[in-house]
């Protein structure tokens, strides 16, 4: 049976992390800040101690929440053009370092949750596009369960990293 501990479970969770950042880029802000806030993770001593913040939490909960009803409109262009695959990145990248930060593993941390957001983008791009067409292009749906997975899974991990 596979045991993670410490270092592993740090890079585990930051990837997972920018996996949900490659779904909702604002998501896994949302749950550090939440974490911080209920005191989960302990960001005191370094550079986003902010996080903690309670308007903190709520401006980043209310991004989170825009970006959820944004990911619905029509217009709204597509997670891989480099805009969007960009901004997913850098989320990922700041996730994953920012979870890393208590145990001075912020690089590991960063460059895990960079590649997690590029999973996420590309596979949550291809998993959605095949729900879709599998569900004879109801695209709302699929959007909302991505929501839902991409808030359970940055939830868990901060509530696991805890």
């Amino acid at each position: 049976m596979l045991q993670f501990e410490g270092m592993d479970m740090i890079f585990l969770f930051s990837l997972v992390l920018g996996i949900v950042a490659g779904l909702r880029a604002m998501t896994p802000a949302a749950a550090l800040s939440l974490a911080a806030f209920l005191g989960w993770i302990d960001l005191s001593a370094t550079p986003f101690a902010f996080l903690g913040h309670p308007i903190a939490l709520v401006i980043f909960t209310l991004v989170a929440l825009g970006e959820f009803v944004t990911d619905q409109l029509p217009q709204t262009p597509s997670r891989k053009v480099p805009v969007q695959f960009g901004a997913r990145v850098v989320m990922g990248a700041l996730a994953g370092g920012v979870l890393g930060l208590p145990s001075g593993m912020w690089i590991g941390g960063a460059i895990a949750g960079i590649v997690g957001a590029i999973i996420g983008t590309l596979g949550g791009y291809e998993a959605r596009r095949r729900l879709v067409a599998s569900n004879g292009g109801n695209d709302r749906p699929i959007a909302l369960l991505e929501d839902a997975i991409a808030v359970i899974l940055a939830l868990l991990v901060v509530w696991l990293a805890a």
